[in-house]
């Protein structure tokens, strides 16, 4: 790349001008300090070296554990806080669990042996009921700070981040009952994690609130577990349409585009018979066919403040340095926004006819 169009990148990146940004790598003085940090973190987010007179020693290493890369969630949510991370001096290390591959434990364990500054764990063992939670208090006792986004124990003495799981179900069912939609299904993930329980707890009490019913009838059937997947989404979606159900409310985008693809298997179209609602927002869920209302998960706002929390943790506020303090045992709970596309639509006049093949559940 040739020098103007590398000050034209680092200049675009943190919002000044290319002479700023050649005063700054030149070390000239007259920039602000503020001003000259924005131009740092952008060359280190773009991933320019620094000059050598700029250089500065990392405050540390920060790992950031995640449950898989597939679900272009967790890599986007990894890109907002390795960043947040890079402006504050510290240096992330993503520790990602592959099936066959190292567990969170060994992760941890891992990270601990080398020194690490803090933990985020994202989508770990926090969010499942069924884990022993003692492993946190073993990591405490070593003296590691640590946050964990999506999943809250009140047995784990550390601040969580997460999403309005719950709220997020009242918006996905309130624009689907708006449609004129009464049959909606809601495919989850296994029962077992915090996440699926609020979805449930929403989805249960929005139907109520909107269409009424017993809501033991409706998490009997209304609602059907399976995998975070593709595939899992269209399992999921075959059954709730054998049940008669015209809208189907799912826990992630990928589930979503299972869904969709399992109405198009028995000849139904989406939005027309079928309406979808995904949840995430997932990176190029936009350009779908057709494009996937949604509800969006804030990430950028969690990934920063699960890094603000975290260097809360540490005691420092950043690289300049501190005391340590006692830990916080709190939620951050951060609400979602509903983004309407183009796979929901009105209700169809008639509730659509399963699949030939298969057997309705009585």
């Amino acid at each position: 790349m040739t020098a103007p169009a590398r000050l034209a990148d680092i200049a675009a990146q943190a919002g000044v001008s290319e002479a700023t940004v050649s005063r700054v790598l030149n070390g000239k003085p007259g920039v602000a300090a503020t001003t000259r940090q924005s131009v740092l973190a952008a060359l280190d987010v773009l991933g320019y070296e620094r000059p050598v007179r700029l250089r500065r020693r990392s405050a540390g290493l920060v790992g950031l554990i995640t449950p898989e890369l597939e679900n272009p969630i967790f890599p986007a949510l990894a890109q907002v806080i390795g960043q947040a991370l890079t402006r504050q001096g510290y240096t992330p290390v993503l520790a990602t669990q592959t099936p066959g591959g190292s567990t969170e434990d060994e992760l941890t364990e891992m990270l601990v042996e080398r020194g690490v500054s803090g933990i985020i764990f994202v989508s770990g063992l926090h969010a499942d009921t069924t884990a022993d939670m003692d492993r946190y208090a073993r990591l405490r006792a070593q003296d590691v700070p640590f946050v964990l986004v999506d999943g809250f124990s009140p047995l784990v003495s550390a601040p969580f981040i997460s999403p309005d799981d719950r709220g997020a179900m009242q918006l996905a069912v309130s624009h689907l009952v708006s449609l004129g939609h009464t049959r909606l299904g809601l495919a989850v993930g296994p029962r077992r994690f915090v996440p699926v329980q609020r979805k449930i707890e929403g989805f249960v009490r929005a139907v109520g609130e909107r269409l009424g019913g017993d809501p033991a009838e409706v998490e009997r059937e209304r609602i059907q577990h399976s995998l975070y997947t593709l595939e899992g989404g269209q399992a999921a979606a075959a059954s709730l349409m054998d049940r008669g159900c015209t809208a189907i409310v799912c826990a992630s985008d990928m589930m979503a585009l299972g869904a969709i693809r399992a109405a198009r298997q028995r000849g139904l179209r989406v939005p027309g018979d079928v309406s979808v609602v995904g949840f995430d927002d997932s990176p190029l869920i936009a350009f779908t066919d057709p494009p996937l209302t949604t509800v969006r998960k804030p990430v950028p706002a969690m990934g920063q403040a699960a890094v603000r929390a975290l260097l809360e943790e540490i005691g420092d506020g950043g690289p300049a340095g501190g005391g340590r303090r006692a830990p916080v045992h709190g939620e951050f709970v951060f609400m979602p926004e509903l983004v309407v596309r183009g796979s929901t639509a009105s209700a169809p006049r008639g509730a659509p006819l399963p699949h030939p093949r298969d057997t309705p559940r009585p």
